[in-house]
């Protein structure tokens, strides 16, 4: 349970006189704290009421003879584990938890299921052993370190596993006994602050593939031979960073599958042979998208492989003997995730989201060629709080021009563009991702759809420069010293809105959560004269206090991303960029949103961002969920923010 001095930790900060003047309130059971954020009306809780009943059923696994799916939707305030026995049959819940259910993985060859949960959003992640008939769970791990990425050997014995166990900042992996896990045991110890995760065991089980993530453009493979303890690199390490993630291995020929973009401006599948000094044998060349994902079937004769093509998913199977493959045409256009052949590889489930459908579990025939298939079938039909979402407004992908040029062009910066029905001009909401290597994609947003129907606004979803999708030469662009050359992308952005008729530009707004939080409290710093309200959710004010205090798991990591605060030019730089050192310059009514346990942007990002603010005399709303960490999961909370949200864009962007 998180202490009433939890509340202190996020208002002590504040001067003595701007506490005073506060109105503050306090609601869901004394876990969510709102000062200066108005009562909500009745009208628009029950304005926004279909809008957040809408659920989501995403795939998880298969039971164990293959007969049905788990899968995890909610009924109450956050998700729980349900199984499913036929197409758009009944849910049985199975995990009545107060936290969600994390991560899931059910034992090769048995009913016995993994699961990760944190408390309170805090990103700590257990695991425990769950069996789905009694409704038992048991936890394994520490109960006080970060533990995720697991991964079940063929047989079903042993599970391979990502923690900080050891020191509370190293990301080493470990291996344990499900039946006797008092005792795990290291193989790889992490020699930096770098990510290492487990992939795969090769059918022997005597040897694992490792992932080693440093950043968004740099990672390598190596596999660890568990008897001796000897890790040998296969891929990336070179002088030129890459993209390098295993697949598989491929047990007859010694090699292993994996996706790389050596050589290449895109990933792409390849094979390579497990001999020292071996090069990737590329695949998808012909495909000039990133290969996001793939898997392989049991019987090791057939994999799947998904792509994404200027921001959507396609769907393509592989015959592991000959290297061909075949797009599958049966998937909707949207996005494909979590994909998993059934235990006799005769079907292939996946979650599937377009812009009109929230996501959904589906399952695809397989036929007895490698590359045949038969019908795609629906196994769960989401509720949609009653509202016909085949009237939902789908987006429009367009590209606008920024300040630089590429080849004597002006770069064109792809957007999600979203209009409400009925003649413009509307006002404008720009909804920027986070990552910083996120990507805009067209997925179902119930939230997006609220805010066309209820406030006529058009909602933007750019891909500024360092997102993902597009080549690692885009997303290195906002790199280092060039971090605010993303910013002067929504500037140009706001430029191409003034341009168009049917949107009005002297109303438009931002909203962006973590990085994306950053995002629209630069752009506050810089537009200010050419907005009209921000909304900053879990994002960072400052770098380098930022870098200082967010969990030592990860500092390195981002440190790669942001640049290294210890660095006495780079710290100059981030100090110079940061929003908090700028904060004179904003001159935008802000509602700053935020978790009390967040890990990576810590609460006190938004503590002193808000004290600044509120010094200068700006309109600032601020929301604390005692309970969340990095984002909200609660359905309680989703919905005030929700709420409170909308009446921030009605006061401040809509008007009259």
């Amino acid at each position: 349970m998180i202490s009433w001095l939890c509340l202190w930790c996020s208002t002590a900060l504040l001067p003595a006189i701007a506490l005073a003047d506060l109105e503050q309130r306090i609601t869901n059971n004394g876990n969510l704290v709102l000062e200066d954020v108005p009562e909500i009306p009745d009208e628009i809780v029950a304005s926004l009421n279909r809008y957040q009943n809408v659920r989501s059923a995403g795939f998880r696994a298969w039971t164990e003879d293959g007969s049905g799916v788990f899968i995890s939707t909610g009924f109450g305030d956050v998700d729980s584990l349900h199984r499913v026995d036929a197409p758009l049959g009944a849910r049985r819940q199975l995990t009545f938890y107060n936290e969600p259910v994390g991560n899931v993985s059910r034992q090769p060859g048995g009913s016995t299921m993994l699961f990760t949960q944190d408390a309170g959003g805090s990103e700590f992640a257990q695991i425990f052993k769950f069996d789905p008939n009694t409704g038992d769970a048991e936890m394994l791990t520490d109960g006080e370190s970060r533990n995720g990425a697991m991964v079940w050997d063929r047989r079903g014995t042993r599970v391979a596993f990502q923690s900080t166990r050891r020191n509370g900042a190293s990301n080493d992996v470990w291996l344990l006994d499900p039946e006797e896990p008092g005792n795990p045991k290291l193989v790889l110890e992490s020699p930096d602050g770098s990510w290492w995760g487990p992939e795969e065991f090769s059918g022997s089980g005597s040897k694992l593939l490792v992932t080693n993530y440093i950043s968004v453009s740099n990672s390598r493979i190596f596999v660890v031979d568990l008897d001796t303890g000897a890790k040998q690199l296969l891929a990336g390490g070179t002088d030129e960073a890459s993209v390098n993630y295993p697949v598989a291995f491929d047990d007859d020929r010694d090699g292993i599958w994996l996706i790389s973009n050596q050589n290449a401006e895109f990933n792409r599948l390849a094979w390579q042979s497990n001999e020292a000094g071996s090069a990737p044998q590329v695949i998808t060349g012909d495909i000039p998208w990133n290969v996001t994902g793939g898997i392989i079937s049991h019987d090791r004769k057939r994999m799947v492989f998904v792509t994404n093509e200027d921001g959507m998913s396609r769907v393509y199977l592989l015959d592991t003997a000959t290297n061909a493959y075949r797009r599958v045409d049966a998937i909707p256009a949207g996005l494909a995730f979590n994909l998993q052949f059934s235990p006799d590889d005769r079907r292939l489930a996946m979650t599937l989201n377009t812009s009109q459908t929230p996501s959904d579990t589906f399952v695809l025939d397989l036929g007895p060629g490698a590359l045949e298939h038969g019908q795609l079938t629906r196994w769960t039909e989401s509720e949609v709080g009653g509202l016909d979402t085949t009237t939902f407004r789908t987006p429009e992908l367009v590209h606008y021009p920024s300040f630089d040029k590429v080849g004597g062009r002006q770069r064109r910066i792809p957007a999600w563009v979203y209009k409400p029905a009925g003649a413009g001009p509307h006002p404008v909401v720009i909804s920027i991702h986070g990552g910083p290597e996120g990507q805009a994609r067209p997925t179902f947003s119930s939230t997006f759809q609220m805010w066309l129907a209820k406030l006529g606004v058009a909602v933007i979803r750019p891909n500024v420069r360092g997102s993902s999708g597009y080549g690692k030469t885009y997303v290195g662009l906002d790199n280092g010293f060039q971090r605010e050359d993303s910013v002067r992308d929504i500037g140009a952005l706001l430029d191409w809105i003034a341009a168009q008729p049917d949107l009005d530009a002297s109303r438009v707004a931002v909203v962006g959560g973590s990085y994306g939080g950053y995002m629209v409290l630069a752009s506050a710093v810089h537009y200010s004269d050419r907005l009209k309200a921000v909304v900053d959710i879990v994002g960072i004010s400052n770098f380098v206090t930022f870098l200082e205090n967010t969990q030592d798991y990860r500092r390195d990591l981002r440190r790669v991303e942001y640049g290294d605060e210890r660095d006495p030019a780079m710290r100059a730089h981030l100090e110079r960029i940061s929003p908090l050192n700028n904060v004179a310059r904003i001159d935008v009514p802000i509602f700053v949103v935020q978790g009390e346990n967040d890990p990576r942007v810590p609460v006190t990002e938004a503590v002193q961002m808000v004290k600044a603010l509120r010094e200068e005399g700006q309109t600032v709303w601020y929301m604390n969920a005692l309970n969340e960490g990095h984002g909200y999961k609660r359905r309680e909370n989703k919905d005030v923010y929700q709420q409170a949200t909308v009446l921030f864009l009605q006061q401040h962007l809509v008007g009259d």
